[in-house]
């Protein structure tokens, strides 16, 4: 029995180790790599397929959807959000179309053929800082007489009229059409960027520097405006050469550029308020003065016609 006993114990210490030296061995050996196929995330974005132009209407067919490893801020997923966005800058073949290249703000809401203009408002002539970005309005103007008009004025009247109708409000202070149209919090507003057409800007910004403009709020539905064929033309600042055989009417931009005079728009000459001229001032003769002359000893009197004095015997 204690042979039996003493062989049971040199089993488990031969087993025991073994079963170390197994250990050591297998803690030696590098631990095995798991290799896992990761499937690669991937986002749709579009890229241009063809070279877009700085300041060009971008066109669905130059557009194309790629997956994308990155999805990149700004980056649109359908091309027909881009439909006429204009670039700001040259966008290359595959680069993604960011917003950050697109031109943006006021810029878009300018229609072909108009220009934002900012003009001066305060609280008597924008309806009480009530208008809103989004709002049409009349533009009245006035104009006060020139009392140098004997010497080279070109008002010869004072005068209220109607300068534009319907004209679409951009921006109010700090308020544009793309924001909160709540206003200026202070009621401090100073400008008002209007929506206008490229051959009205000569008369807008003559009427502002020369008078006073009034804005009246309309309603968009109304959709009366100035008939401008019943109105004469304005000449222009600068002559306009005739072309052969043009028969079209002058471009907008053109008209601009030859420009209004501050007679032609008051009307005081070269147009049709031209023949309503106010009255000249009769000739009053200068007022007489009759004074006593204390100096001598004769009875006589002092007669003093405007410049000139006399003496007469009495």
């Amino acid at each position: 029995m204690p042979n039996l006993t003493k062989i049971l114990a040199g089993v488990l210490i031969a087993v025991a180790l073994l079963l170390g030296v197994f250990a050591w061995t297998l803690s030696r050996r590098p631990a095995p790599v798991a290799v896992t196929a990761a499937s690669q995330a991937t986002f749709p974005v579009v890229v241009a397929a063809h070279p877009l132009q700085a300041g060009k209407a971008i066109t669905v067919d130059a557009l194309r959807v790629q997956s994308l490893p990155i999805n990149p801020n700004g980056a649109f997923t359908d091309p027909a959000q881009l439909a006429g966005r204009i670039p700001n800058t040259d966008i290359g073949v595959d680069s993604p179309v960011l917003e950050l290249q697109l031109s943006s703000g006021l810029a878009e809401r300018v229609e072909p053929g108009e220009r934002a203009l900012a003009v001066r408002v305060d609280e008597g002539n924008a309806v009480g800082n009530r208008l809103r970005p989004g709002n049409f309005v009349d533009v009245f103007f006035t104009l006060k007489r020139d009392g140098a008009l004997g010497n080279g004025g070109e008002v010869d009247q004072s005068q209220a009229r109607l300068l534009m109708s319907k004209v679409r409000v951009l921006a109010f202070g700090n308020a544009t059409t793309s924001n909160d149209t709540s206003g200026d919090p202070n009621g401090m507003v100073r400008t008002a960027v209007l929506a206008v057409p490229v051959a009205d800007v000569d008369r807008l910004t003559l009427a502002e520097t020369s008078g006073r403009l009034i804005f009246a709020l309309r309603n968009p539905k109304d959709a009366e405006v100035v008939d401008q064929s019943v109105l004469p033309v304005y000449p222009g600042v600068l002559k306009t050469a005739a072309r052969a055989g043009a028969s079209e009417p002058l471009l907008d931009s053109t008209r601009a550029a030859a420009g209004v005079s501050l007679d032609a728009l008051s009307g005081s000459s070269g147009s049709a308020g031209a023949g309503m001229r106010v009255p000249p001032v009769p000739h009053m003769p200068l007022p007489t003065r009759v004074a006593s002359n204390t100096n001598s000893t004769k009875s006589s009197i002092e007669v003093i016609r405007g410049g000139r004095a006399e003496t007469v015997a009495r």
